[in-house]
């Protein structure tokens, strides 16, 4: 047990620092009066998808399903040039804030509030951020792709009912941050790729699995729970520095590989890790 003693002593340095390190980095900038622009952007006709791209700088961000349109909702802000500019080119749609590798989150006094409803119809979702706060809810979207990065994050993303398309490719970047990831069997996704710094991550495969998913994690100094539904196969391999590994429930467990069984779609997870704890749970 001796040895795993460093591990847990810089993991919770690290999850005790990340909230606070948000504001303690965040510049001063000039702020003004609070200005709300509408988004009402109807999806492109004559295509199979949408590509639709967010570029906001730093604040909050919550997205859920329920549009009417393509994409509905609000963006607060009251630094002025941090005004979102609206692009569109066939089937592409692209809002745009800039300033992402600019700031951390903001402070108090800075309000760049992101609440947005995404519609029905298939989309190819790119999500890129300097820093942001918020809920991803995709429960029951048409996402055929979906990509999020951002400089560091407190942040959940549900699928809390299943996609109804093929997604091809699920990915997430970030950097020191908390995010869970829940209900990743009902996204759909052929592929996973998450790769993070510093913090505090849960990836949850529970959900309605249609096919076999393969997910590539790569982690830092982190703390990290994976969670496999009972009844579904998986099989687990671990490389990269030294981890403390605690399981829950049954895996059959030779060296770095963890596995169990079940029936039906199964999923594969290839880990990298720094040093950091892992938690899996089979449940």
């Amino acid at each position: 047990m001796k040895k795993f003693a460093p591990i847990i002593v810089i993991a919770t340095l690290v999850l005790a620092t990340l909230a606070c390190s948000i504001n303690v980095n965040a510049p001063t900038v000039k702020t003004g009066n609070v200005e709300t622009l509408d988004i009402n952007e109807a999806a492109p006709s004559g295509s199979d998808f949408t590509r639709l791209d967010l570029q906001m700088g730093a604040g909050t961000l919550n997205l859920a399903p329920g549009a009417q349109t393509l994409i509905q909702g609000t963006i607060r802000y009251n630094v002025a040039d941090w005004k979102p500019v609206i692009a569109r080119d066939q089937n592409n749609v692209r809002i745009d804030q800039g300033h992402i590798d600019q700031v951390k989150l903001p402070t108090k006094e800075v309000i760049n509030d992101w609440n947005l409803k995404l519609g029905s119809s298939p989309i190819d979702l790119t999500i890129s951020a300097g820093a942001y706060k918020g809920t991803l809810d995709f429960s029951g979207l048409a996402l055929v792709n979906l990509s999020i990065s951002d400089g560091a994050s407190q942040s959940e993303v549900h699928f809390d009912s299943p996609n109804p398309s093929e997604m091809q490719r699920l990915q997430y970047k970030t950097g020191a941050s908390e995010v869970k990831l829940v209900n990743l069997g009902n996204a759909n996704a052929d592929t996973i790729s998450f790769e993070s710094g510093a913090g505090s991550y849960t990836l949850d495969f529970s959900g309605s699995l249609k096919r076999d998913v393969t997910a590539d994690i790569s982690t830092g100094v982190s703390s990290l729970k994976i969670i496999v539904p009972n009844g579904v196969p998986c099989k687990l391999t671990i490389s990269g520095g030294l981890n403390n590994v605690t399981p829950t429930g049954t895996w059959t467990i030779s060296s770095n590989i963890y596995e169990k069984g079940g029936s039906g779609p199964r999923v594969d997870i290839n880990l990298t890790m720094g040093l950091g704890s892992l938690e899996l749970v089979n449940q």
